[in-house]
């Protein structure tokens, strides 16, 4: 179960990339449009905008999915192995609790579009071709976040489970060396 779930999340992930660079391109190409040609591109914005959408909700199961996301590693370490296991557990279906309210109001919202034929600013591109990010990035989300506390339900540990013990990064520049 891990395995698919992890594939999947990588797979959105790898997608997050794809639109991250496609964001650099177009905003390189919109700024030389705009100050080589006189010619803005008033269309780029827009997109540009999607694909940080897109980045931010496909790349979210994948920070799920390696405890990437805000946390504090150090408290729940200090609990012993009982408490930080049931810890996990919450912290892991409040995430999949926010994911399946967010797959329920992205899908809702992804009808009504269809259902009145909302349009966006560029011609011919529908609204629900952008809004349709959401259920699918909160259902890899919920996905991920469901696989995990089976797992610490099971007894078991998902890959990437933070120890506490792990040395933190020792990064120059935050020391001001």
């Amino acid at each position: 179960m891990q395995r698919a779930v992890g594939l999947l999340s990588r797979l959105a992930c790898g997608l997050a990339s794809i639109s991250t660079i496609v964001c650099l391109v177009l905003i390189g190409f919109s700024v030389a449009a705009r100050y080589l040609f006189h010619a803005p591109q008033p269309w780029v914005d827009k997109v540009a905008g999607w694909l940080v959408v897109a980045l931010v909700l496909l790349a979210a199961p994948e920070a799920q999915r390696r405890f990437e996301h805000i946390g504090v590693d150090v408290a729940v370490s200090r609990l012993g192995p009982r408490l930080a296991r049931a810890a996990n557990v919450v912290g892991a279906a409040s995430v999949a609790l926010v994911a399946g309210i967010l797959l329920w109001a992205g899908w809702e919202t992804v009808e009504f579009s269809l259902m009145v034929g909302m349009m966006t600013d560029i011609p011919g591109v529908p609204e629900w071709w952008v809004q349709v990010l959401l259920p699918i990035g909160a259902a890899v989300l919920l996905l991920v976040s469901v696989a995990q506390c089976l797992v610490l339900l099971a007894g078991g540990t998902p890959d990437y489970l933070p120890t506490g013990d792990e040395e933190l990064p020792r990064d120059t520049l935050a020391r001001g060396e």
